[in-house]
């Protein structure tokens, strides 16, 4: 059985600090900073005039604060299950942009979003906590429909091979990257709570829904393994 939704907010509610460095990102992922730096990079060169950025998932806000460098004093809403990761992302954003910030407890399924509000979309190590085909779908529409025409969506996140035979390959080269990084133990700490909580889909998958639900452009950033960067733009 997979985690519920409360119990994966209860276990990010303890891991604030890991979320909080903006020169690292949160490193269980690899090419944490160049997806950041990539993310905010494409987010302001597709999207120059933007005045408004939606991050889902946004952890402590280490996205919404590299896309604040580039493009500067837009409004900004924030949503996250975790309570004490909205209260320090909001801490960390007001100090980088003089537009109003709106933090939203809640999850990305179930919250209500004005349609076409929003120039930008974030959604970073977040996606991956979708479920069923249909809960993709679903997101997927709702990023369509609450973007702004000439809007673009940023996606950074854990995925999975299309094909099932690259997996282990996959996720070999994974574990070695997390036991270089401490040890073995905190490779098996990691693994057994994606093996819990996560259901990442691939690559493939998510630039074809993209398209699907309407996007007419979508472009990949980065990808490294089992971690990518990708996004998409709304006519």
């Amino acid at each position: 059985m997979k985690s519920t939704v409360e119990e994966i907010r209860r276990r990010f509610d303890l891991d604030v600090d890991r979320f909080s460095n903006l020169e690292t990102g949160q490193s269980a992922t690899i090419d944490a900073p160049l997806a950041m730096e990539l993310v905010a990079s494409a987010a302001a060169a597709a999207t120059p005039n933007a005045r408004h950025i939606l991050d889902v998932g946004c952890g402590a806000g280490n996205y919404t604060l590299k896309v604040l460098q580039l493009l500067p004093e837009m409004d900004v809403t924030l949503i996250d299950l975790s309570q004490p990761m909205l209260e320090r992302a909001r801490e960390r954003v007001s100090r980088a942009t003089s537009g109003r910030i709106n933090s939203i407890q809640g999850d990305i399924r179930e919250t209500q979003l004005h349609d076409t509000k929003y120039d930008i979309i974030i959604a970073a190590a977040v996606l991956h906590h979708l479920r069923t085909d249909g809960e993709w779908h679903e997101v997927f529409s709702t990023f369509y429909r609450i973007l702004r025409p000439g809007g673009s969506i940023w996606i950074f996140d854990l995925i999975e091979s299309s094909i099932p035979s690259v997996q282990p390959i996959f996720w070999k080269k994974y574990g070695d990257y997390l036991t270089q990084l401490k040890n073995e133990i905190y490779r098996d700490h990691v693994f057994d709570y994606i093996a819990k909580e996560d259901t990442p889909k691939p690559l493939m998958y998510q630039l074809d829904l993209l398209r699907n639900v309407g996007f007419s452009q979508v472009e990949i950033l980065h990808k490294n393994l089992c971690f990518a960067a990708f996004g998409a733009m709304k006519s």
